[in-house]
């Protein structure tokens, strides 16, 4: 699901989300992914890169599927019940959105 998702991500891409570069690590049960948004471009990395990160997200590989491609929008209770482990959930809409998702 990670290589689909980044061979995706380029022509999904959405200039001027964000203002600065800002990363999120994301980890998807055995697979790790770190993406840096910036506002021109982005770069998604497979694995643990050593930088600092803004937005460590941790899911099952079928919840980011569902969020990815059929826009699932999760909800206080994905956060509670511990189906997304975030430690900056209020950023992750503009990931979404940086991605035309």
């Amino acid at each position: 699901m990670i290589e689909s998702m980044m061979s995706e991500m380029e022509a999904a891409f959405c200039k001027g989300v964000f203002d600065k570069e800002t990363v999120f690590r994301f980890y998807l049960e055995q697979e790790t992914v770190t993406i840096a948004v910036g506002p021109d471009g982005y770069r998604a990395v497979r694995g643990a890169t050593p930088e600092p990160v803004d937005c460590e997200c941790s899911t099952s590989a079928e919840m980011f599927r569902k969020i990815w491609y059929d826009r699932y929008r999760p909800g206080i209770m994905d956060f509670l019940g511990g189906a997304i482990r975030c430690d900056n959930p209020l950023l992750l809409p503009g990931f979404l959105k940086a991605f035309g998702r």
